[in-house]
Order: structure tokens, then C-alpha cells, then sequence
């Protein structure tokens, strides 16, 4: 039986929702993400993608190349949301889904060909169903191995479908790019080329052994993806495993307390996302960007898992507090890992005051007062002011 890996790749998947959801939105250039001077481009759709925006360039820059730039702030509950029923699809065709992000995910497709056809019309399928219960279309990639299936999704984009068969691999890779070999970055990208290598073809003219004197471990996982071998197969779903929250802020600060109230906003966002799925960490990470850019993280890992806003926040505040502001700071975020309890030593002494003076319960109480009537419905007292609205 042949092997069969599937990658599926929602098509602009922000800015399609929103299209979606808003008809006025649809063949115009919709740019998701935050529209100030600071703003990022989250996503962009493929009609603004023709002006040269891509996701991860500043909304300055993103209006300079496209004026007419429709920018919507975005609604990441309404991602999840169809997210969910994607991957509801996926499992309609495999038992075997693996979520890679919240817009693509890796499909074992290995025997249904039995079921459906030919994997052609396993792709086909999916693409239909997608678009039947969501409205929006997909790209799909097929091959024997993992990485190269992720690449076949991208060959086709928007709405296509790219089958790498078992007997094209090896005349496939021989022509592709090194660059598209997932882990090799910019600077890689770069010493390969001082090389003289700019495909996988020039990979496999020198041994694998001499990859390995060059690049130690790497050179060798280089050597096998050249030619086609990848250990990794999908890995099906389990529970996430980090949450966090972050934001950019309009001017750089250094006034720490300011930097403490975005903290408990995060805390509260991240606390209530973790309580809803039902997961606890025990790893809280601060991340700092200052404003050459630069970024740093702090974390600490509890004894036990937590999902309290209250221990989430001040850990946040300690890892903070630890930290030299070296430069004013362009964004602050908090985040939780390492989700489940694991066995521990029990300890003779108190737990942390941190975790004692936490209050469950109230969490929980919050939690229900704003999902029934709003995230504004109650409100921190330290956070009245911060989060008024601007006039």
C-alpha cells in the first residue's frame, strides 16, 4: 500500500473569512490587522497580495504600496470558529488529522484511496466538502512524505490541487529550490548558495558524510530531505500546546506600569481562553520587543498547572520585574505552555503565595457573567481607565 500524506491550506485565511462574512469586502484588497502607524498586516488577501502586502509588513507600509487598502481589524473567534469545522471535515475523510495551525493541518492518506479513488478525487473531495460547509476554498498537496506534501499545497494557490507521485519525487526535488526544504532560513539560505547549491539536485553531489563535517546534525536531515526521506509522518490532534496573547503598541514605552496593565488584560485574556478549552500550563512566558525590534522572553515554570488570571498575572509581573528595559518597549505579551499536571514530590512547605491567593471560583463566576453578557460587562478596577475608549 502506498504511502499518502496530505497538506490542506485554507487560501488567505483571514481575509477570506472576513470576505466571507462581508460582501461589500469581496474583489477589493483586505488587509487584517491593527490600522495605525504601528498596526501589522496579520493577512492579506490575494487582491492585495497583486499591490505587493504580504502578513508580517507594517500597515505604513501595506497602504504606501496599496492606497485603496480595505484593513479590518479582525475577529479570531470567528477563525476558530471556522477553523473547527475544517478540521471537522478533515476527519470526515481520515482518522489520522494533525492541526498544524489554525488554518492548515496534515491528513494521512494512506488507504483511502480505497474509499474515495484515486488521491486526485481525495482531494477533490476535500476541497468540496470545505467549500460546501464553509464557503471558502482550500489548497490541497499530496506525496509520499510530509515536507514535500507542504510544499505541493503551495505550487497551485489559490484552490489548487498538487499530487507528487511516488515514481516524480526524485526528478521533482532534483529541480526544487533549497529554500523550500522547511528549516532553511535566510542564513542558511545563504551559506548554502557561497556553496553553490541552490537546489536539492546540488545537495546530493557532495556525500552525506561531508554535509555532516560542514553542518554537523543538520547537514545530514539536509542530505535525507534532498533525497526525499522524512521521518515524520502526522501525528494525530491532540490539545494545543501554548495560548498567549500580545500586543503592539501605538508609541514605544518604558513606564512599567503601563507595560503591568497590559500584562493583566493578557492574563485575563489568556486565562479565560485557557479555562474555556479546558487546559492548565505550568510554564508562564513574558515576551518583550523593544523598539529596535529585538526580541527577548522570560519564563518560569509552577510546580502545578495553573489556569488562574490571577497566577498567570503575577508571574507576568515577576518575569517583568526581573527585566532591565533596556530601550522603550514595542510590545509586551504573556503566554502559558506546558500544559497538564505531571507527578510531583509533594512538598513539606506552603505552596507559593502566588497560587494560595489565587481564587479560582471568582474566575469562573467572571467567565460566566461575560460570556452571557459581554467581555465589558465587568471589569477590572485597575483596567477602567486603561481600556476606555479614545474620543
Amino acid at each position: 500500500m502506498k504511502t499518502w500524506i496530505m497538506h490542506i491550506d485554507m487560501d488567505a485565511f483571514f481575509a477570506s473569512v472576513e470576505q466571507l462574512d462581508n460582501p461589500d469586502l469581496r474583489g477589493l484588497p483586505v488587509a487584517v490587522g491593527g490600522d495605525s502607524e504601528r498596526g501589522v498586516v496579520s493577512a492579506a488577501s490575494y487582491e492585495a497580495r497583486k499591490f505587493g502586502v504580504r502578513s508580517a509588513m507594517s500597515m505604513v507600509k501595506a497602504k504606501r504600496l496599496c492606497p485603496h487598502l480595505r484593513i479590518v481589524r479582525g475577529n479570531m473567534r470567528r477563525y476558530k470558529e471556522i477553523s473547527r469545522a475544517v478540521m471537522g471535515v478533515l476527519g470526515e475523510f481520515s482518522p489520522v488529522v494533525e492541526p498544524a495551525s489554525i488554518d492548515e493541518a496534515y491528513v494521512d492518506g494512506t488507504g483511502l484511496e480505497r474509499l474515495f479513488g484515486p488521491i486526485e478525487a481525495v482531494g477533490r473531495g476535500i476541497k468540496e466538502r470545505v467549500r460546501a460547509e464553509t464557503g471558502l476554498t482550500c489548497s490541497v498537496g499530496a506525496a509520499p512524505v510530509r515536507f514535500v506534501a507542504k510544499i505541493a499545497s503551495d505550487l497551485d494557490k489559490p484552490d489548487g490541487l498538487s499530487v507528487i507521485r511516488h515514481e516524480d519525487m526524485r526528478s521533482f526535488l532534483r529541480e526544487l529550490p533549497v529554500g523550500k526544504i522547511p528549516g532553511v532560513g535566510k542564513r542558511g539560505l545563504d551559506m548554502l548558495r557561497s556553496f553553490r547549491v541552490f537546489t536539492c539536485g546540488d545537495v546530493l553531489r557532495r556525500p552525506r558524510e561531508e554535509w555532516e563535517r560542514r553542518l554537523g546534525k543538520m547537514g545530514g536531515v539536509l542530505h535525507d530531505r534532498a533525497r526525499g526521506i522524512d521521518p515524520n509522518g502526522v501525528v494525530p490532534g491532540g490539545p494545543a500546546k501554548s495560548c498567549s496573547a500580545e500586543n503592539t503598541f501605538e508609541q514605544d514605552t518604558t513606564n512599567r506600569d503601563t507595560l503591568k496593565k497590559w500584562l493583566l488584560a493578557q492574563a485575563e485574556r489568556v486565562g479565560a481562553d485557557l479555562r474555556r478549552h479546558g487546559y492548565k500550563g505550568r510554564t508562564v512566558t513574558l515576551k518583550v520587543k523593544f523598539s529596535d525590534y529585538k526580541s527577548i522572553t522570560r519564563s518560569r515554570s509552577l510546580d502545578t498547572a495553573t489556569d488562574r488570571t490571577g497566577v498567570i498575572y503575577a508571574i507576568g509581573v515577576e518575569l517583568l520585574d526581573a527585566l532591565e528595559l533596556r530601550l522603550p518597549v514595542r510590545l509586551i505579551g504573556l503566554g502559558v505552555s506546558n500544559f497538564g499536571d505531571k507527578p510531583r514530590q509533594l512538598s513539606f512547605f506552603e505552596e507559593p503565595e502566588v497560587q494560595t491567593a489565587a481564587r479560582p471560583g471568582l474566575d469562573k463566576a467572571v467567565d460566566s457573567i461575560r460570556e452571557r453578557f459581554g467581555t465589558e460587562a465587568l471589569m477590572r478596577g485597575e483596567l477602567l481607565e486603561f481600556k476606555k475608549p479614545k474620543k
